[in-house]
């Protein structure tokens, strides 16, 4: 363990043996961090906050602080982040609120560029990329390997699915589905993200149905009850168009179109 004679960190948190913590960070009493961890100098991580192995903490950014909530009384609420994160500078991320799960909850290998922001109760999946000052929320879902571009902002309660791309100085004001582009204030879909779905392995045939599940919901004037049972149809051959249909029975907040 590694910690600079200039940081405070009390000695009730939990820290593992290889951990590198620098000059004027702050570590608060409950907090826990696991193996290979590197906590930037000026950082502060507080509140009940759990972080996994192999997170980066830059300087200056915020872990675990009290919700931006007025009915938040100090409740020993939470945050917990699994393996593999980049927090860059001024990253802020806030714990939940007694009002909903009571944790604020990060994946597996997120990349959060400086001044992004997760807000209580969100929920976050593993692979995403947060570009700077992306902010969500209160009560936001963000699935695997979406893509929030620069200035992105996600209205409270909106959910965003798998493999979304969201472009820069875009409003998310309702939920957005899985594969979309989606741009504008307020979004819009725009397209699928056929670059990333490439790059992540998606075949061409796959990347195909998956266009046409788009056109479906969004170009054929169906209702969305009849795209919704169009696409369950084309599901049943075709398993890269069910998240589709899955993500229909989460949304609360109807769908962009």
């Amino acid at each position: 363990m590694t910690i600079d004679a200039r940081a405070a960190v009390d000695p009730a948190a939990k820290i593992a043996e290889d951990v590198t913590i620098g000059a004027f960070a702050m570590i608060g009493p409950n907090v826990e961090i696991g193996p290979g961890c590197v906590i930037g100098p000026h950082a502060v991580i507080t509140g009940w906050t759990q972080l996994g192995a192999r997170n980066t903490v830059y300087q200056f950014a915020s872990i675990g602080d009290a919700p931006q909530d007025k009915k938040y009384a100090g409740e020993p609420t939470r945050v917990v982040i699994g393996s593999g994160n980049v927090f860059r500078e001024y990253v802020t991320v806030n714990r939940g609120t007694t009002h909903d799960k009571g944790v604020t909850t990060i994946g597996d290998d997120n990349l959060f560029m400086a001044s992004s922001h997760v807000a209580h109760d969100c929920i976050v999946g593993s692979h995403t990329v947060f570009a700077n000052l992306a902010t969500l929320g209160g009560h936001v879902e963000i699935d695997d390997y979406v893509i929030l571009a620069g200035f992105t902002g996600v209205h409270q309660f909106c959910k965003i699915g798998a493999h979304a791309f969201i472009a820069n100085n875009t409003a998310v004001t309702r939920d957005v589905p899985p594969y979309v582009l989606a741009v504008g204030h307020p979004a819009t879909p725009h397209s699928i993200n056929s670059t990333g779905l490439a790059r992540r392995g998606f075949s061409e045939t796959q990347i195909r149905h998956i266009k046409q599940a788009y056109r479906t919901l969004y170009r054929e004037g169906l209702s969305l009850e009849e795209a919704t049972q169009k696409l369950r149809e084309a599901a049943a051959t075709q398993p890269e168009v069910k998240p589709f249909v899955d993500f229909f029975a989460r949304s609360t907040r109807s769908l962009i179109r």
